[in-house]
């Protein structure tokens, strides 16, 4: 293979005129995707930091004339977001342990261990991500409200949404695929050093699996810390209301200027995550499996 090339366009191809300027076409277009996108948080967080007169002056200013700093503070204060935050970190932690855990361990079955009727689950997991979101969403609350087993009331807890998500069949098909990789000789050597079916799973296949893991732990905590509709159906105690709750509830009593402080608030957390682990994400979905 040639050692300049690298991706579509190699080394020698940029020194064509025409394919010079395909590329720098290319890479302005998504340069001006990249500014239209990042603009709406920019301009949310440039806006929270302006004071009032500024923030409703006509015609509107991009970058403010004065920074109050002490918006923040005080939205942060008297909001309470330090509750607001650990419940949502609560929710996002054990949403995070109940994917990896409960999803991984049906990938892994999945792929290596293949119990009697595999294919049959496996094909009902595939179906189910045929089926909108809200086919289901009128059983799974009553199921909440009055859980079948043990006749428990689930509401204003968190376990709805840790239980939840043990069961997404995007990470269970996402994990079976990573594992489907493991050389099977390593399964079978393990076997033969006495390692059982979840000393399998929790010795040889986690540990290989830091790419996908960081890939769905990523989007877990993304989607976890923004999500509304089930933290908003089933915490009703102020006290244990996550971020997207706090500021759905906020906007009938604070002031315009200080709902943007508090959607600046929300979105930080995970932009700063997404920004300094994506590269990750597109590892774990490249990484297809281990060879040798």
């Amino acid at each position: 293979m040639n050692a300049n090339y690298n991706g579509i366009i190699g080394m020698h191809d940029i020194k064509l005129p025409h394919i010079k300027l395909l590329y720098w076409t290319m890479f302005f277009a998504m340069l001006a995707v990249a500014a239209v996108c990042l603009f709406p948080p920019v301009w949310l967080l440039l806006s929270s930091l302006k004071d009032v007169k500024e923030f409703f002056a006509i015609p509107p200013t991009i970058v403010p004339r004065s920074f109050e700093v002490d918006k923040i503070v005080s939205t942060w204060r008297d909001y309470r977001f330090l509750t607001i935050y650990g419940n949502t970190l609560a929710v996002t932690g054990g949403t995070l342990v109940s994917t990896i855990l409960f999803n991984g361990v049906t990938g892994f079955v999945l792929s290596r261990l293949k119990p009697l009727g595999s294919g049959v689950l496996m094909t009902l997991v595939l179906w189910t991500m045929l089926l909108p979101n809200t086919v289901g969403m009128v059983g799974v609350f009553k199921n909440l409200v009055h859980f079948p087993i043990l006749g428990l009331n689930l509401t204003n807890s968190f376990w709805p949404m840790w239980l939840m998500a043990g069961a997404n069949a995007y990470f269970i098909i996402i994990f079976k695929g990573f594992f489907d990789g493991i050389p099977q000789a390593l399964i079978e050597a393990a076997r033969i050093d006495g390692c059982t079916s979840m000393g399998l799973f929790a010795r040889i296949a986690l540990p290989l699996s830091k790419p996908v893991l960081w890939a769905v732990s990523i989007l877990t905590v993304n989607n976890a810390w923004s999500d509304f509709f089930w933290p908003y159906m089933v915490l009703k105690d102020q006290e244990l209301w996550t971020v997207m709750v706090a500021i759905f509830n906020l906007k009938s009593s604070a002031p315009m200027d200080i709902m943007f402080v508090a959607l600046t608030l929300s979105i930080v957390p995970p932009a700063v995550l997404f920004l300094f682990f994506q590269r990750y994400i597109i590892a774990g979905f490249n990484f297809s499996g281990i060879k040798g």
